[in-house]
């Protein structure tokens, strides 16, 4: 009673093999059913976590945010006032190093300045040992 598929040849051969396909599709789907039907295991480890006390806050005021800018004739400003001349930049920069947690500068030149006097105040922030500079775009 099988099915001959193939050319068709004189003699009437019955096709012994077995299909497999129906077989296959029936072991996938009950592999997926017990993939399923599996319980996911929960591998919590109970932990006992000692209950911690915060710090006491602190009475220290949150470091400044300095502006520090360089227009376009090359006149440097420290949040907004003029400063007068490199000796008085490196005295405010000096003085902004010296706390244990030093108040961040944000440098602003202006795009028409002249890069001299940006690497001139760059140089000297770096001289007298100032870490939290950044320069900040002008859009």
């Amino acid at each position: 009673m099988g099915m001959n598929v193939g050319p068709k040849s004189s003699e009437d051969d019955v096709m012994l093999d077995v299909n497999m396909t129906p077989l296959i599709d029936v072991m996938l789907v009950l592999l997926i059913m017990f993939i399923i039907t599996i319980p996911i295991p929960n591998n919590a480890i109970n932990i006992n976590l000692p209950n911690g006390v915060p710090p006491p806050p602190t009475n220290e005021k949150p470091p400044e945010t300095i502006n520090l800018r360089v227009d376009a004739q090359g006149h440097i400003f420290w949040n907004d006032q003029a400063v007068a001349d490199r000796q008085a930049l490196k005295v405010l920069f000096e003085s902004v190093a010296q706390k244990s947690d030093q108040d961040q500068i944000k440098f602003k030149p202006d795009p028409e300045a002249e890069y001299k006097n940006i690497a001139m105040v760059m140089a000297l922030a770096q001289q007298s040992k100032v870490t939290k500079i950044g320069i900040v775009s002008n859009n």
